[in-house]
């Protein structure tokens, strides 16, 4: 008797999603070693992006409304696997249990954070595949919270599976002068915010990351940051490692994942109060108000070193390896 198959839906795979993209790309990296006795297999766009141990299964999509009503159900009831994982939303069909992993609810508590047929598409997709999970994954405690009070989920149905950073991360290079600003440009970042903090400590400003936003990314050129929009692994990796701080003046998140590679490379970090960020960056990250995050970012520069050590210390709390056996605990729950 073969072991039981587990699929997951990879499609974000190459697509530039940022912390979707990462967060399916290590969890199937760590998954075959923490699921000895389990199969695993992918479902994407870009077989040559799976990780080796994890059987890459084709499928090219021009129509994601299509992909999800029509081939997805279809390509599952060929493989016939015991379980199917997927972020954010469900098939239509499911001809087996499902289990859902959920970054954040951002467009449920500020509907002016998404474009308005995203928020409308997620409004109604999300909480439908919620119900219909076996069990839901949830990033942060943040997120889990907001899972049972926004939908009435059972609390014990939502399994907290915090993120985690690639372990190219970690400290390298020399410190330059520049700060960063790690994420996709769009109001929920808040960019102007931090470009508004370099002026007043006298530094560029770099943001690296999709520009969701063009006139945002526009008012930010205006206002003399370098915008670098998506950029590879390695070449985010070494902003990282020499930037002075990295800024993080979110409104909202689901987990701050930039704060935990920015700690794990023992690169200062200012961030305003998100509770998400707050179970990241713990007491190891300075947190300032937006009326006084300028201000707080000159005294973060004045004296790094503290920064820097208590980020190394902290960012030891978060491995893949942790995340992923948590994965597959949920895995043999549903399967037993």
């Amino acid at each position: 008797m073969s072991d039981p198959l587990v699929v997951i839906d990879a499609d974000v795979l190459g697509r530039q999603r940022t912390g979707d993209e990462t967060y399916v790309q290590q969890l199937l990296r760590a998954l075959p070693g923490a699921g000895d006795g389990l199969r695993f297999a992918a479902i994407t766009r870009h077989p040559e992006l799976v990780p080796a141990g994890v059987e890459p299964i084709r499928l090219p999509t021009r129509l994601q409304e299509l992909r999800m009503a029509v081939r997805v159900p279809l390509l599952l009831r060929r493989l016939r696997p015991a379980l199917a994982h997927f972020v954010h939303s469900l098939p239509l069909m499911l001809p087996c249990p499902a289990v859902l992993t959920v970054q954040d609810l951002s467009f449920e508590r500020d509907r002016s954070l998404m474009g308005a047929r995203e928020t409308a598409i997620f409004r109604i997709v999300v909480p439908r595949s919620v119900h219909r999970a076996r069990r839901v994954l949830a990033i942060s405690q943040r997120t889990k919270d907001d899972l049972v009070d926004l939908y009435h989920t059972a609390p014990e149905k939502v399994v907290v599976t915090p993120l985690a950073y690639d372990p190219a991360f970690r400290p390298g290079g020399t410190r330059g002068d520049y700060l960063l600003l790690v994420g996709s440009v769009e109001e929920r970042k808040d960019p102007l915010l931090a470009v508004e903090a370099a002026r007043v400590a006298g530094r560029r400003l770099v943001v690296a990351g999709p520009e969701r936003d063009a006139s945002l990314a526009a008012e930010l050129r205006r206002r003399g940051a370098d915008v670098r929009g998506f950029v590879p692994s390695d070449e985010l990796v070494r902003l990282v490692q020499e930037a002075a701080a990295l800024l993080f003046p979110t409104r909202y998140e689901g987990f701050g994942l930039p704060v935990a590679e920015a700690m794990a490379c023992g690169t200062p970090v200012v961030a305003t109060l998100d509770p998400a960020v707050r179970e990241v960056g713990g007491d190891a990250i300075a947190y300032a108000a937006r009326d006084s995050f300028a201000q707080t970012v000159v005294r973060v520069l004045a004296d790094p070193e503290p920064w820097s050590h208590a980020g190394l210390e902290r960012a030891r709390v978060f491995s893949w390896e942790k995340t992923a056996q948590q994965t597959v605990a949920v895995y043999r729950e549903i399967l037993s």
